[in-house]
């Protein structure tokens, strides 16, 4: 995308302006959030899967259940917890439920007038 002086817009403005964000510090802050997320999503795997008793033994098929039925929730509530940490809980609370709105085909409203500053994406 072009900026009004024609010169092409960097990848942070980008990110901040398709998420509705007030800054580029607040771009930052949500990617580090979703770093941290991401990173303890990792390391609570293993521990987590030796506690069910699943190693790599286990067929992938077991794997892939347990990761669904486990990490991914997981994944979702950490989101939240450093979301809130960070200062983003509002950003995170919209995007998880744009997120399962889309995952469970939830036709998307109209946004009411009120709701004119919210992103969607």
């Amino acid at each position: 995308m072009k900026d009004n002086n024609g010169r092409q817009d960097s990848w942070l403005r980008r990110l901040q302006r398709r998420w509705g964000l007030q800054s580029s510090a607040q771009v930052w802050v949500i990617l580090l959030v979703f770093a941290c997320t991401g990173t303890t999503a990792v390391y609570i795997k293993k521990p987590l899967f030796s506690l069910l008793g699943i190693d790599a033994g286990t067929p992938w098929y077991w794997r892939t259940f347990w990761w669904l039925l486990t990490i991914l929730p997981a994944y979702q509530v950490l989101l939240l917890f450093y979301g809130f940490l960070f200062g983003q809980f509002r950003f995170f609370y919209n995007f998880e439920k744009r997120l399962f709105a889309r995952l469970l085909g939830c036709k998307r409203k109209p946004p009411a007038k009120s709701d004119e500053n919210e992103p969607y994406t």
